[in-house]
C-alpha cells in the first residue's frame, strides 16, 4: 500500500500514464493478496482467476453510469475502489499485477520450503 501511495503522489517524477498503469497493477496485486489472505487453502491459480475477475468486473462496471454509482465514484474512497472511467489499458495492467503477485507468492513459498534433507532454504 505504501508503494501504491508513493506512485500515486509521484506526479513530479513519473508521467501520468506510468502512474496510472503502475497503480492499476499494484491494485490488482493487492486484490490478489487479499483474496489469498481470506482463502489461503484455495489454489493460487484459482485465487488469481478470482482476483482478475474482480478487477475486470470493476473496470467493466465503469461502462455503466447509474446516478448512485457515479455519486459513489465521486468520493475519494469510491474513486480508489471503483475507478471513474473505463480504459482498456487497465485490463492489461490488472493482468500484469495479478501475474506479478502470483510470481512473488510462488517465489516466497519456494524459499520457505524445506530442502530434500529437511533443512529450510532460507
Amino acid at each position: 500500500m505504501a508503494v501504491g501511495l508513493a506512485v500515486h503522489w509521484s506526479g513530479d517524477v513519473l508521467p501520468d500514464i506510468a502512474r496510472d498503469v503502475i497503480g492499476d497493477a499494484l491494485y490488482a496485486a493487492m486484490v490478489t493478496w487479499w483474496i489469498g489472505a481470506a482463502a489461503p487453502a484455495v489454489a493460487v491459480s484459482h485465487r488469481a482467476a478470482l482476483a482478475l475477475a474482480c478487477c475486470f468486473g470493476i473496470e467493466l462496471s465503469q461502462l455503466y453510469h447509474a446516478p448512485v454509482l457515479d455519486a459513489l465514484r465521486s468520493t475519494s474512497a469510491g474513486h480508489l475502489v471503483l475507478g471513474s472511467g473505463f480504459d482498456r489499458r487497465d485490463l492489461a495492467a490488472y493482468t500484469a499485477g495479478v501475474v506479478g503477485a502470483v510470481l512473488v507468492e510462488r517465489a516466497l513459498a519456494r524459499r520457505s520450503l524445506p530442502r530434500a534433507d529437511g533443512v529450510p532454504t532460507s
